[in-house]
């Protein structure tokens, strides 16, 4: 029995690492790397920071 559960654990590994790679080439062919790597989030944290007490 844990045989068989080990060959279903390593099977649903395999295919949750293709769904990554699908997903990673679909995102990068789709979006502009410009994009993925800018962070408004960033801007946002930087202009909180200059506060003046």
């Amino acid at each position: 029995m844990w045989s068989k559960l080990e060959y279903v654990a390593w099977g649903l590994s395999l295919m949750f690492g293709a769904l990554m790679i699908i997903d990673l080439i679909r995102t990068d062919s789709t979006y502009d790397n410009d994009l993925l790597t800018s962070s408004r989030e960033g801007e946002i944290e930087a202009t909180a920071e200059r506060h003046i007490i």
